[in-house]
This record gives structure tokens, C-alpha cells and sequence, in this order.
């Protein structure tokens, strides 16, 4: 998402007006970029807080507690203006519950952006003191967000680096600069420490273009020319058959990156069959499944066609499909996506960079992009991070089942991204007497409940598009959700069909006390805790129905006394 614009308005001097300004006021004013996809949806909850293309106006003798009520309606606006198309959806219309936390991920670019907006005035305004007491306020506010979705990782010190010390001292030899160490850590494999405190904006790695690996190496190699004629054949594809081979070249300038690879990754396209099978339930059973079909298919559609044709360019001991599926396993897990300078995106390996782990709440988010005058990929921090810490990489906005396909694993906090897709036929609102802000999406999803902060009447904790969508299926022309007992009877009515079809979705998963949980399998174990965790969110949903009866059923009886 854009960085929201920074304007300065200067109003005139006007005794008569409680808008009065002097001279050494700042004024700022977050504003909604037009392009924004969910622009009309933003508008009007910015406009209903009242703060929409509204500038706050910080006074150049403000006190700290004036600059505060300032820093807290900004960051109310810029959370509104940073919430993403999941944080919509489960936010629903009603502007008061999204003022406040939405996620870890909303938190840190609304603050984020406050601080672009301040960096902006910093020329014009550098020497205000008001200014900078505001920034430092900022910064604060991120450093408390930071701690409630701190993630404990022990350093194992027994645990060798050797390897990635080579690398390390490779990539600085190269030109990399970098404040972060590689260790090991308990639980989690490789990840990089801080050197020294570092503060937001400071940049925890660069790495220079010349070590990136990306779709030019294959231009230039002796396969290019073959896989060119081959159709269909992605640049992506290309990448990873170069790798499958320049893996065992001894005299590959990247062969100090290729040994710290691991001999076979853990995600779930490793799974076994046993494995595969205690995920029964879930609809990550039949996800693996697929992918490792559309992979097979792949791998068959060009093998052993290539190696028959081309053995000296494709030697068939180096194209297995267990070395197939290593390749994109290694791709899947390990690769950034990078804007180019001449403004193309691709898909790269950047090495030394991908030992960062993934957090919830990371260290480093805006990072994919080359700077022009450095020709360099900077990973610059969004929040602080201090010496002896591990510092994160946000790998993106992703669910737990995706990161346990494609990366093996799963977060250690909650993650607000785990929703769950549910079938249901979504017709057009046409001839429909309400069509409101809840009304027009297009499909429909549930997480756990844990993350609802709204579990009154009409809201449950469940979703608000969800249960609009229910409501206008069995009453078309209902367009308020007052409390007359034919609507709570319809609530009645939604409450219970949901509760069932969770229930039944619970029960399908089968008794969580049957699981082996000691088993020594790395990939069930991983299976087992995927599918405790669906257990968790659909159980939560089943609660949440069965409060929501009670808090209906309790309105209705005064309306049968």
C-alpha cells in the first residue's frame, strides 16, 4: 500500500475563528491515496470519524499531553487508511471498532506512515521541537506494539555456523552490508541476531545486484537458448532448472550459497503419506495433494524429454523429480520478489537474506525493491531492534496452511491471516432493498473468534458480510437490524445454521486426544498441529454461535412475556 501523502495547508490568521493559527504551527493531514482499491469504503469511515482530508494541527508550544490527543487521532486515521481487504471484511462497517488494534500488520504501517508524514515536514519544520517530541512519541507507540507480539527463540549455541560464516564473509567480500549475525535457534533452524541496537529506518542488510540471483544468470547460460523454445516455459521455470544443475557445479561463483542449503526441505510438499493422511478434515489435505499433482505434471511435461534430447545440458542424474521437487521447494520457501529498475518484478534468490525467519509482527517489511543509486536491495527496520535480538523478515500476508505448504512451518503467535474460505453461493444484489458497505463482496471466509472485539448483539464475534449475506438470503428486504422478534428470530434462525455446520466441520477433524502427539515424525507432528489449530478456530466459532443464541434468545423472552 502507498505511503499515505503528506500535505501542509497554511490557514489564514483569523481572530474570529476557533481555527487560529500562528506562524510556528505544523498542520498535517494523512491522506487516502484515490487509488487505493478500497477507496469508497475508506472514505466513508474517514468521514464518519470526521477526519477525512482534515489536517491536525500541532501547536508549536503543545504540551505533551496535547501532542498525545494529536498522535492519537492521527494514528485512528491512519490505521482506517492502512487497513488491508481482510481487516475490511472482518472489521465491518461500524468505524469505532476499527479506530482502534486491527492487526499487528495495520498497527505497524499506521504508524509507519505517521512517521513518513513527519519525516516529510522535517525540512521545512526541523527545528521544532514540538515535531520531534511527536516523532519520538511515534516511536514509543511502535516499541509497545512491538512487545505485545514479542517471539521468544532460544540461541543454540552448540549449533554450528560454519558454513553460513563463509557465506557471511563471502556476501561482505561481495560488497554486502549487513548489522545481523546468522545463528541458530530452538525450534525455528537458522535466523539472523542484530549486531548493535538498531533504530527504524536503519538498514539491517543491503545486498548488492551483482549476488542476486535472477532470470539474467539464465540468459546467459547454455540452456536459455533450449528452454526458450519450449512453450509455455516461464522465466521462473527457467530459474529453477538452472538451479537444479548449477547446485553441483564446484565452480559455480554461488557455490558457498548452494552448500548451506539444506539436502531436503521440510514443507508440506514433502509431507508423507502418513502425514498427509491426519491432515483428513481439513482442506490442507487436499491442497498438498493438488500441488504436488500440478508439480508431478510439470516435472513429466518436460521430463525425460530433455534429457533424451539435450544429456549434455540436462544430465539425467541431475534431473530426478526428488531433485525437481528440492528446486521448488528451494524457490517456494526461499525467494523474494524484486522491482527491477526498469520496472519489472521478478522473482530472485537473494542469498545471505533469506536466512531472516518470518514473524507476525517482523522487523523488516518494505524490502522488495532495488535502489537505483546503490544498485542494491536494502532491508531497512519498520520498527526498532536491539543488539543480541532476532531480527524478522515479513514474508508476507499469508495463512498458516500456505506457510506450512510452501515454507514448513507455522507461526508461533496467532496469526490474524488464518482464515478459512467458505462455499457459499454469493448471488447479485439486484432487486434487493439492502445493498449496504457489507453487501458487495464477493465471497466469504471465518477465523478464530479470539480476534473479534465486537460480541454483542448482531455481531457475535463473527464476521459482519457473513452474517449480512445470511440475513438478506432469508430477508431481502430487511434494511435495519433492530431488535423486533422477527429479526431475532432470524438471528435465532443464522446462529444455529452456522453453529451446525461448525460443529460438523469440528467433528469431521475427529477426536484431537487420538493424535500421536509424541510421534517422532517430523512432518505429522507439523500435520497434527495444523489440524489442532483448525480444531481451535472452529470450535471457536461453534462458542461463539452458542453465546450469540443465548443473547438472542434472551431479547426474545421479553417480547413472549
Amino acid at each position: 500500500m502507498e505511503a499515505p501523502e503528506l500535505l501542509k495547508q497554511k490557514l489564514p490568521h483569523d481572530a474570529r475563528t476557533h481555527d487560529a493559527r500562528t506562524d510556528g504551527d505544523i498542520s498535517l493531514i494523512l491522506e487516502l491515496p484515490e487509488n487505493d482499491k478500497f477507496f469508497k469504503k475508506k472514505k466513508k469511515l474517514l468521514e464518519e470519524m470526521g477526519s477525512h482530508a482534515k489536517p491536525v494541527y500541532i501547536q508549536s508550544s503543545a504540551s505533551p499531553v496535547e501532542l498525545k490527543s494529536s498522535l492519537n487521532l492521527m494514528h485512528q486515521s491512519s490505521r482506517i487508511i492502512n487497513l488491508d481487504e481482510l481487516e475490511l471484511y472482518f472489521g465491518g462497517e461500524d468505524v469505532t471498532d476499527l479506530l482502534e488494534f486491527n492487526s499487528p500488520r495495520n498497527e505497524m504501517e499506521a504508524l509507519n506512515s505517521i512517521l513518513t508524514a513527519i519525516a516529510k515536514l522535517g525540512g521545512e519544520h526541523s527545528a521544532s521541537t514540538a515535531l520531534q517530541e511527536l516523532r519520538v512519541a511515534t516511536v514509543n507507540v511502535i516499541s509497545e506494539v512491538a512487545k505485545n507480539f514479542k517471539e521468544e527463540r532460544k540461541v543454540v549455541t552448540e549449533s554450528s555456523c560454519e558454513q553460513e560464516k563463509c557465506l557471511q564473509q563471502w556476501g561482505e567480500d561481495e560488497g554486502v552490508k549487513s548489522q545481523l549475525e546468522i545463528s541458530y535457534f530452538e525450534g525455528a533452524g537458522r535466523g539472523a541476531v542484530a549486531r548493535q541496537d538498531m533504530r527504524i529506518g536503519d538498514i539491517a542488510m543491503e545486498i548488492p545486484l551483482s549476488i542476486v540471483i535472477s532470470e539474467n544468470l539464465v540468459h546467459a547460460s547454455q540452456m536459455h537458448s533450449i528452454l526458450g523454445e519450449v512453450e509455455g516455459m516461464s522465466a521462473e521455470t527457467m530459474l529453477l532448472l538452472w538451479s537444479m544443475k548449477e547446485k553441483h557445479n564446484p565452480d559455480s561463483k554461488f557455490k558457498l550459497y548452494f552448500d548451506t542449503l539444506p539436502e531436503k526441505f521440510k514443507t508440506g510438499l514433502s509431507f508423507g503419506i502418513e502425514a498427509i493422511m491426519s491432515l483428513d478434515g481439513t482442506l490442507l489435505l487436499e491442497e498438498i495433494v493438488q500441488a504436488k499433482e500440478h508439480l508431478r505434471a510439470q516435472y513429466d511435461e518436460l521430463f525425460p524429454a530433455l534429457c533424451n534430447d539435450h544429456p549434455d545440458v540436462f544430465p539425467p542424474e541431475l534431473y530426478t523429480w526428488e531433485q525437481f521437487l528440492w528446486a521448488c521447494e528451494l524457490w517456494y520457501s526461499n525467494s523474494m520478489k524484486i522491482m527491477f529498475n526498469d520496472g519489472k518484478l521478478r522473482t530472485c534468490l537473494v542469498p545471505i537474506a533469506g536466512f531472516l525467519n518470518h514473524s507476525s509482527c517482523p522487523h523488516i517489511v518494505h524490502y522488495g525493491k532495488v535502489d537505483f543509486t546503490t544498485n542494491s536491495i536494502k532491508f531497512p527496520l519498520s520498527r526498532p531492534c536491539n543488539a543480541g535480538e532476532q531480527c524478522f523478515l515479513g514474508y508476507g500476508n499469508f495463512s498458516s496452511s500456505h506457510l506450512l505448504t510452501f515454507y514448513g512451518f507455522l507461526p508461533q503467535l496467532d496469526n490474524y491471516y488464518d482464515v478459512i474460505p467458505l462455499d457459499i453461493d454469493v448471488e447479485s444484489n439486484e432487486g434487493f432493498a439492502d445493498t449496504g458497505p457489507t453487501s458487495d463482496w464477493t465471497s466469504h471466509m471465518i477465523r478464530g473468534t479470539w480476534f473479534s472485539k465486537n460480541l454483542g448483539i448482531f455481531r457475535y464475534g463473527l464476521p459482519p458480510p457473513l452474517l449480512d449475506h445470511m440475513r438478506r438470503s432469508r430477508n431481502p428486504f430487511s434494511q435495519t437490524m433492530n431488535l423486533t422478534p422477527e429479526n431475532l428470530e432470524i438471528e435465532l434462525e443464522i446462529l444455529r445454521d452456522l453453529c451446525s455446520m461448525f460443529q460438523d466441520m469440528t467433528d469431521a477433524l475427529g477426536d484431537g486426544q487420538l493424535d500421536d502427539r509424541e510421534t517422532t515424525s517430523w512432518d505429522t507432528k507439523l500435520a497434527l498441529d495444523f489440524k489442532y489449530l483448525q480444531r481451535r478456530i472452529f470450535s471457536s466459532i461453534v462458542a461463539s454461535c452458542q453465546a450469540g443464541c443465548e443473547l438472542v434468545e434472551s431479547e426474545l423472552q421479553r417480547y413472549r412475556l
